[in-house]
């Protein structure tokens, strides 16, 4: 079994749009969706979900009532806004609250706990393309790493029970702890970026973290055509720092089409963006 992740350095690039696509042209798969801040996988290849599961993680602050004598301090301590006094009572803020402890350690009555915090949901589902596994964090929430871990366990287990040969996982841009959560041990990184200063930027960052975590990485030019100076000079530098060229993808407008209908780009029609899509798939194909 072998895991193939899509990130970008950046959002916009079109990571999605291709991760979308591989899943499409890829046979005994288990897909998963590692963006659980902002999932917009389930917009192209909408799943029906079958089973949610709540996402417990962290802390919030609970209050005893009986207990509180309303004398304000937790809300005079709490620098993230989390407890308000409300009619001589302490309101605790579900969006607010950090769950840091301190409310609890400083109230002269005991009224005050922390509790098990549900912070999102992960969901098992199907698709047209095989099964998925994906999530989404409460805004404001912690532990999006946690929930990203916990989405690629299950994706591995899935695909371990059903005997599917490859895990597709479409990962959240940047480089930080959620990133981090998608590539380590991962078999193979496709980094997606565009031809700009600040794509070229943030693939170089990708590519240090993918090298760091000694995941073999490489990487397409999305949108190519339409900057091919800057393009060059993007695969010139990736080339530089270990990343395999698989190919770029031309400008088409049947991507935002796709988009419109919520399908695979690669499933429109003589589609140029489609067909490049193609052709990194067969890339990737012999590597995986």
């Amino acid at each position: 079994m072998k895991e193939l992740v899509a990130i970008s350095g950046k959002g916009g690039c079109g990571k999605t749009t291709v991760l979308a696509s591989l899943a499409a042209l890829a046979e005994s798969v288990v897909l998963a969706d590692g963006d659980v801040d902002a999932p917009d996988l389930h917009l192209l290849l909408r799943p029906e979900i079958q089973q949610r599961t709540p996402f417990v993680a962290g802390f919030r602050a609970a209050l005893d009532a009986s207990r509180c004598t309303g004398c304000g301090r937790c809300a005079e301590l709490c620098r993230f806004e989390g407890i308000r006094m409300a009619d001589s009572r302490p309101v605790i803020s579900e969006l607010h609250c950090e769950g840091c402890g301190l409310c609890v350690d400083q109230c002269p009555v005991q009224a005050l706990s922390l509790a098990d915090a549900t912070c999102g949901e992960w969901y098992c589902s199907a698709t047209a393309y095989g099964p998925m596994v994906h999530a989404r964090l409460q805004p404001g929430r912690p532990n999006s790493g946690k929930l990203v871990s916990l989405v690629r366990k299950e994706a591995r287990e899935l695909a371990e029970r059903e005997g599917k040969e490859l895990i597709l996982v479409d990962g959240p841009p940047g480089i930080g702890c959620p990133v981090i959560a998608t590539v380590g041990g991962a078999d193979l990184a496709l980094v997606v970026t565009e031809p700009s200063p600040s794509g070229q930027h943030d693939l170089r960052r990708a590519l240090e973290l993918l090298r760091h975590f000694r995941v073999p990485a490489w990487f397409s030019v999305n949108r190519a055509d339409l900057y091919p100076e800057g393009a060059a000079g993007i695969r010139a530098e990736a080339e530089s720092l270990g990343a395999r060229w698989a190919g770029d993808i031309r400008y088409d407008s049947a991507v935002t089409a796709s988009q419109y209908e919520g399908r695979p780009v690669v499933l429109c029609p003589d589609s140029p963006a489609g067909n490049d899509i193609r052709a990194i798939w067969h890339t990737l194909q012999k590597e995986l």
